[in-house]
């Protein structure tokens, strides 16, 4: 099974989506399963992990109706306020729907980059473990070393690192996001997405070399069993297409990947993660 961990879908009037603007007409419209499907079947892709892109229960719920009645989206990563006070009783409430598999505080926007170490959150972190849920870190390189500490913290934390933590390949910066990703990935419960990577290129010039030194670190890190493909369609449009961006990690993971590990980096990691190949929910 080819699976696409990282996808998304929206409603412009819903209002949700804070970040969004209309100066971005490319983003600035709606996005539903139609609009993904010809992709999917062009590039053989048979499931996807849809990811909330709103810090609302109501994007929660939105996302959910969607993925019942579409049967590509294996799951669905929500958004659950991690400081409320009846997040386990919220957390138990969604573990009952089948496709809820984890969930995604919007970290990278939050004001406190140490939001993740404030006492209610770690304890709302704990719960995730305990349920043996998923956890997406939406991160900028410098949440990394509040994240380390998270890690140490709730040791049975299974989590992935989305879209390689944006470091600043515009740039071709690599410190201290090399350092940090490796430290990430001496946590062997914790896994990485490469995704998201060419808009943190030059989104008119980028070529798939720009990608590769980091997707290298990557892989030479978490090993080709703990990585998964994730478009971040729509996102991806920004820079690229949808082809663009597979064919772009296709080649670049050709040279140190065999057939087996394809299969697991599109495919079987991410469903092994997500607990698609199981009942996981407690």
């Amino acid at each position: 099974m080819r699976l696409d961990s990282h996808q998304h879908f929206w409603k412009v009037s819903r209002a949700d989506y804070y970040w969004m603007s209309p100066q971005v007409p490319v983003l600035y419209r709606d996005y539903f399963p139609e609009d993904l499907k010809p992709s999917l079947i062009e590039h053989q892709v048979d499931k996807t992990i849809l990811v909330q892109a709103a810090p609302t229960v109501a994007e929660t719920d939105f996302l959910l109706e969607l993925a019942e009645r579409t049967d590509f989206v294996a799951g669905v990563v929500a958004w659950l306020d991690m400081e409320a006070a009846d997040f386990p009783d919220q957390l138990a409430k969604y573990c009952a729907i089948p496709k809820f598999v984890g969930i995604r505080p919007m970290l990278e926007d939050l004001p406190d980059d140490a939001y993740i170490l404030k006492p209610p959150v770690l304890a709302s972190l704990k719960a995730v473990a305990e349920h043996g849920l998923s956890f997406d870190f939406l991160t900028y390189v410098r949440h990394l070393p509040y994240v380390l500490k998270a890690l140490e913290k709730v040791p049975n934390l299974r989590a992935v690192v989305d879209h390689i933590s944006k470091p600043e390949i515009r740039l071709k910066k690599m410190e201290p996001w090399k350092s940090l990703i490796r430290e990430v990935a001496q946590h062997n419960n914790v896994y990485c997405k490469l995704s998201g990577m060419i808009t943190e290129a030059d989104h008119k010039n980028w070529i798939p070399d720009d990608l590769r030194p980091y997707v290298e670190h990557v892989v030479g890190c978490f090993g080709l069993e703990r990585v998964m493909f994730g478009s971040d369609w729509p996102v991806c449009l920004l820079a690229g297409s949808y082809a663009q961006v597979i064919e772009a990690l296709r080649g670049i993971l050709k040279p140190v990947s065999d057939g087996a590990a394809e299969v697991g980096v599109f495919g079987s990691n991410a469903s092994r993660f997500y607990g698609l190949e199981e009942v996981h929910h407690a």
